[in-house]
């Protein structure tokens, strides 16, 4: 275990986890013997989507009978949430696992906080996330934002998986409320798992890492030529105004997945 700056390294074996708590406690590089995982660059690693995930409709949602507007930081609509812009406080740290937070602010309307766990094996990653208010509830969500390295030295990364519906994306990127047959890629799009998030990632000859979660959401996209994203999340894009989960006092929202893999 070591920093370099304010990053934090974490090991387990042959695996090693950096985190980089200041640009938004992403995730800036998994490698595993050696082999680096995620694409690399400040917009890049993994980074966490709280308190909503992926696009909100022109940037507003409500709750109860308030109306909020938040920053159109993909316009027309707000995108990934304000985790990923924030500076996160390291809560405890050993050799293989930690923990970091932060208090929700301005522009997001309601005072709590989030906090996000990291825990490293030889084999796996487990990673949470939580959300409790200081005092009003309000509508939240959470997940994470890979982005997997398509190619490590040999093929292209095959990603597979079974879902039950896709959520049908209209022209403004966002789901229309209508679900339908899984397509075939390219994607940028939502699906849905009621028995929850598996994915697999194979590159061939080389490492095959499954993405799980309990939670029954997660974006796929695959547009770019460098990565390919494995989101998994607690609800649909503009779920804040569509599946809204409630952050109450007496029950925060919680998320995990985790990542397992093996040599090939």
């Amino acid at each position: 275990m070591s920093d370099v700056g304010k990053n934090v390294r974490l090991t387990a074996g042959d695996a090693e986890l950096t985190v980089d708590p200041v640009h938004g406690c992403r995730i800036s590089s998994l490698r595993i013997g050696g082999t680096e995982l995620l694409r690399q660059g400040e917009r890049y690693g993994c980074f966490p989507m709280v308190p909503w995930c992926g696009r909100t409709r022109e940037g507003l949602f409500r709750s109860g009978g308030e109306l909020h507007q938040l920053p159109l930081n993909s316009p027309p609509h707000a995108i990934h949430g304000t985790g990923r812009d924030t500076e996160w406080k390291r809560a405890r740290q050993d050799e293989s696992e930690a923990a970091f937070f932060y208090d929700l602010a301005d522009p997001w309307p309601y005072r709590g906080r989030v906090t996000q766990t990291f825990g490293l094996t030889e084999d796996s990653l487990m990673l949470s996330l939580g959300i409790e208010t200081y005092g009003d509830s309000f509508p939240a969500q959470a997940g994470w934002h890979p982005w997997f390295r398509r190619n490590t030295g040999g093929q292209d990364v095959r990603v597979d998986f079974d879902a039950a519906w896709q959520e049908e994306r209209g022209d403004d990127h966002l789901p229309t409320g209508r679900r339908i047959d899984p397509r075939p890629g390219p994607w940028d799009d939502c699906f849905g798992m009621p028995d929850g998030v598996d994915v697999k990632l194979t590159w061939p000859g080389e490492l095959e890492l499954t993405v799980t979660s309990r939670d029954e959401w997660v974006v796929i996209y695959d547009e770019q030529a460098e990565a390919v994203c494995v989101e998994p999340q607690s609800g649909p894009p503009n779920g804040l105004n569509t599946a809204p989960r409630l952050v109450t006092p007496i029950e925060p929202l919680e998320i995990t997945t985790t990542w397992n893999w093996a040599r090939l």
